[in-house]
């Protein structure tokens, strides 16, 4: 459930998903953390762009996901927004996450790239 404003900011592209996430509360939908910038044609002055917002789903899909979720210890995450037919969308994913072996293999293969581009570097 978004706002006028924050409607008009997503179409000029002012959103950003990263280190969001969506959870299942009380039979609904909640998209945590999304931030929506402040639209430049007016904005409330105490617009919150990170603020906590309600997902529009059949309970059928909610369900499905409620299912899964608990099932495989699984999380939702946001993949894309979208607008469609003058409604904005989001899709929604399943992940899950890393385990502490591969955080570990992740961080190697980092560091070792790391050391790779400065020895590059001074040559």
């Amino acid at each position: 459930m978004l706002r006028g404003y924050e409607v008009k900011s997503i179409r000029t592209g002012q959103v950003s998903l990263k280190e969001s996430f969506a959870r299942i509360k009380d039979g609904e939908v909640w998209l945590l953390n999304a931030h929506i910038a402040p639209y430049s044609g007016g904005t409330p002055p105490n617009y919150e762009p990170t603020r906590t917002r309600k997902l529009l789903l059949n309970k059928k899909e909610i369900t499905s996901l409620v299912g899964k979720l608990h099932e495989k210890g699984l999380s939702l995450v946001p993949l894309r927004l979208y607008i469609k037919k003058n409604r904005v969308k989001i899709e929604l994913g399943l992940g899950k996450g890393k385990k502490k072996y591969d955080k570990r293999e992740s961080i190697k293969r980092r560091e070792i790239e790391r050391e790779v581009k400065k020895k590059l570097k001074h040559e």
